[in-house]
């Protein structure tokens, strides 16, 4: 019965990561970062990050960056904020990162994202508009583990 208390341990784990992955899709645009995520959990930074990573594939700072960059395309599509309105409303603290990344995740600069999307998602349901806008890795961005 060695087997039994390393699966209890496991499923303890996954909760805790669902409960970190559940924050950062909460909290989004608070400023969050790795060490106040495991903190939250009682965890090491290291820990949290490796077994992110295991769990979903990338790490804690990356699934927020993705989050952030998802609602920024939202309220870039809307068309009413400039690019630096929508970053520091997303709770990113650095225009430069936040158009780095966007570009790195989306394939254009924030400006220009906003310009093609104002003119071409008029009369598209948003339902539609959603699964169709949803960010595509490009490439591999830094895994920096600031926030």
């Amino acid at each position: 019965m060695t087997g039994k208390p390393d699966e209890t341990q496991r499923l303890r784990d996954l909760v805790r990561l669902r409960r970190i992955r559940d924050r950062i899709d909460r909290e989004y645009a608070q400023p969050l970062d790795v060490e106040a995520l495991a903190r939250g959990e009682h965890m090491s930074a290291g820990h949290l990050s490796r077994q992110f990573r295991s769990a979903y594939g990338e790490s804690p700072y990356s699934y927020l960056m993705t989050r952030r960059i998802e609602r920024a395309m939202a309220l870039l599509r809307r068309g009413d904020l400039s690019v630096t309105d929508v970053c520091f409303a997303v709770g990113c603290s650095s225009l430069g990162t936040f158009s780095t990344r966007f570009t790195e995740l989306v394939g254009m600069p924030p400006s220009s994202y906003q310009r093609q999307a104002v003119d071409g998602v008029s009369g598209i349901p948003s339902c539609v508009e959603k699964q169709v806008s949803r960010p595509v890795r490009h490439k591999e961005a830094p895994t920096g583990e600031a926030g």
